[in-house]
């Protein structure tokens, strides 16, 4: 039986304790080489830019999509300050809905949807929120809108959750088919969040190190 708890979340120590090994390379646009979103689009544009050797799995990710599916990018690199605040107010809000939970259980629990920004890939350039269109731009039914919290979505934005369509279930299941092949993991807690390079991605495929730290 799928249930929530057997998510390993990106606070836990499994994770926060892998060192980091800056391999040093660039951040790329994702722009005029997969469709992009703009509904994340920050006035500098870094919401398209991703490390350079992610965006490269991605364009193998596309290659391997069956006719009629492409990926879309909807958000990459996060700067420190953005991430921060989105943490803080994801977390803040949680804190007044369930006033009963620790300021440790708060921290725990906004993890699900937002990575506190010491060990948040987007910061890195190695996470990517993404979902998949028809070729003329709409996008398939996956359960929830990218982004939809767990509040939002009664746990359907879980990769793994049951109450969602057959169809959303069999996209996302194409989903995955596209980006496990090319080296990129997802983060359980959102169906729309992978990685490559960064801490999340060194525990589940056993590496010593991240390959990415903050930009």
């Amino acid at each position: 039986m799928w249930s929530p708890n057997d998510v390993v979340l990106i606070s836990d120590p499994r994770v926060t304790a892998i060192p980091v090994r800056e391999c040093g390379e660039p951040l790329a646009d994702v722009r005029g080489r997969l469709r992009v979103d703009e509904r994340m689009a920050d006035e500098a544009g870094a919401y398209a830019h991703l490390r350079s050797g992610l965006l490269d799995r991605l364009e193998q990710a596309e290659r391997l999509l069956p006719d009629g599916f492409h990926l879309v990018v909807v958000e990459g690199y996060r700067p420190i300050e953005t991430q921060r605040r989105i943490f803080d107010g994801y977390r803040a809000e949680l804190q007044r809905k369930f006033p009963q939970l620790s300021p440790d259980e708060s921290y725990i629990a906004a993890s699900r949807y937002v990575s506190p920004v010491e060990v948040a890939p987007h910061t890195a350039g190695a996470a990517v929120d993404l979902t998949l269109c028809d070729p003329d731009g709409v996008e398939y039914d996956m359960g929830t809108q990218v982004n939809d919290n767990p509040e939002q979505s009664y746990g359907a934005c879980y990769m793994d959750a049951p109450n969602i369509s057959a169809d959303a279930h069999n996209h996302r299941k194409l989903l995955a088919a596209a980006l496990e092949p090319s080296g990129l993991v997802n983060y359980p807690t959102e169906w729309w969040h992978w990685s490559y390079g960064d801490r999340y991605w060194a525990m589940s495929t056993g590496f010593p190190h991240a390959l990415y730290g903050p930009v």
